[in-house]
């Protein structure tokens, strides 16, 4: 297997996947989806789940691409077309001061990762809700489909930021070669 065009970044938010896309695109020129950005529509109004499903159809029907976020719902979409999924799987202690740090230093400044009209908030609810919960709500999910990848798809599990920091100074050889 070559170097991957089709590659997939999952993980905890904080953990890094909106940069490390952007870091992999640039490497690999390759065009950067994030899937927030898909998602959200002006004022922090949600996508209808069939037009955000076949958003992400259309990207995934593509050559190339480095797709980050996880909505695991449409997770299928993705895989169906990936070459390699990347899990940053950080302990909490790395992911949650970041995410909080985020929507701190960038409160009420939109981000390019998340659509347009979205202003960066400070939302308590999503910190202890879906931030803080991440290891017992989606983790093990996320660990899972990692083993579970078929063979035809490079899988790398990165535990620390001096792995990812790897990753990116490596490429493109860190994602050629054998899946697995």
């Amino acid at each position: 297997m070559g170097i991957p065009s089709r590659i997939l970044v999952i993980g905890p938010s904080g953990a890094g996947k909106s940069t490390l896309a952007r870091a992999i695109g640039a490497r690999l020129d390759l065009p950067v989806v994030h899937l927030d950005a898909l998602f959200w529509q002006p004022g922090w109004v949600e996508s209808d789940d069939a037009e955000f499903r076949a958003r992400i159809a259309a990207v995934a029907d593509t050559d190339a691409w480095v797709i980050d976020g996880n909505y695991s719902r449409h997770l299928d979409v993705r895989l169906a077309r990936a070459q390699a999924a990347i899990w940053l799987d950080l302990p909490r202690y790395v992911y949650f001061p970041r995410a909080v740090w985020r929507s701190i230093s960038n409160y009420g400044r939109e981000r390019g990762d998340v659509g347009v009209g979205n202003p960066e908030q400070f939302d308590v609810s999503f910190f202890k809700d879906f931030v803080w919960t991440y290891p017992t709500r989606s983790r093990a999910k996320q660990a899972a489909l990692m083993a579970g990848l078929p063979a035809t798809i490079t899988a790398r599990t990165l535990t620390s930021p001096a792995q990812v920091a790897a990753l990116v100074r490596d490429l493109p050889c860190s994602l050629a070669g054998q899946a697995g």
